[in-house]
């Protein structure tokens, strides 16, 4: 017992502590305390000590991260079966910018909240006039997720329609056309738009519509704005309410007056949002 104390004795005069840290805490409670923090929290945690990063391994905390629907996600997505990967791999996977459709489409997960977001390339749209370059042209540049716009130079019948069948996870959305009249370049390394073509917006609306094969249908009105800028054209909102089996979204925007042309008009992409995301836009 005298050893046992001498042993002691040194270490209280050097002013070591007795008590537990961090570093003694479960893995299991830490993990426990993990599944209550947004997935850059617990990255940020996962630095302090090995119990820490190894309760960050664990595949139940990403699993409360991930959308109900992650294994659909995992195997149209990532080709592979989400049961070869840890759970926290898939989530990183999956918050990267994932195409499928030849790369005409793509889909994310928000690093923060794990909600779906998708991005549909003009390329997956159907555009009346497409194939006459009197009329249209893809054009390239570095201001699209996808690299290229298509781009409208003139014409008296303007149609947009686009189709998507996707399995999403439960929760409101909403849809949105990119757009920008004007057409951008770069002069001298800098950005330029010109809006030498750009007319005849000002005399009637764009219609803009939505329906899905759950029931939901949205249409609205808008004079395209603010040329030189890209804009996010509301179309309108839709709600999933279970997930496990895929959701048929047919979208469209036209102006089919044909009492004058109208021109000018790049069209990026269409955007799916979950719907708490519309402020950000």
């Amino acid at each position: 017992m005298g050893a046992g104390i001498s042993r002691l004795a040194p270490d209280a005069q050097r002013g070591r502590s007795l008590k537990p840290g961090l570093g003694d805490l479960p893995e299991s409670c830490i993990s426990s305390i993990f599944m209550y923090l947004d997935p850059p929290e617990i990255c940020k945690f996962a630095s302090l000590n090995r119990a820490f990063r190894g309760a960050c391994l664990a595949d139940y905390v990403w699993e409360t991260k991930l959308p109900l629907n992650y294994r659909y996600l995992a195997y149209k997505l990532l080709n592979e079966s989400s049961e070869r990967l840890c759970k926290k791999e898939v989530y990183a996977r999956l918050c990267r910018p994932n195409r499928f459709d030849g790369g005409t489409k793509e889909v994310w997960l928000d690093k923060r909240s794990g909600k779906l977001c998708l991005c549909i390339s003009a390329k997956a749209l159907k555009i009346t006039g497409i194939d006459d370059r009197r009329y249209w042209n893809h054009i390239p540049t570095e201001e699209s997720r996808f690299q290229s716009v298509a781009y409208l130079q003139q014409i008296w019948w303007f149609e947009v329609v686009g189709e998507l069948e996707f399995e999403f996870p439960p929760g409101s959305y909403s849809l949105f056309f990119r757009l920008q009249l004007g057409k951008p370049s770069k002069r001298f390394g800098r950005r330029v738009c010109n809006i030498d073509q750009l007319h005849g917006w000002n005399i009637k609306p764009v219609r803009f519509q939505l329906s899905t094969s759950k029931g939901h249908q949205a249409s609205s009105e808008c004079y395209l704005h603010n040329p030189g800028n890209w804009v996010h054209y509301h179309v309108g909102d839709f709600v999933i309410e279970n997930s496990g089996t895929p959701t048929k979204i047919k979208f469209s925007m036209m102006q089919i007056d044909c009492t004058h042309t109208k021109g000018g008009l790049c069209v990026d992409s269409v955007f799916i949002y979950p719907s708490e995301y519309r402020e950000r836009d």
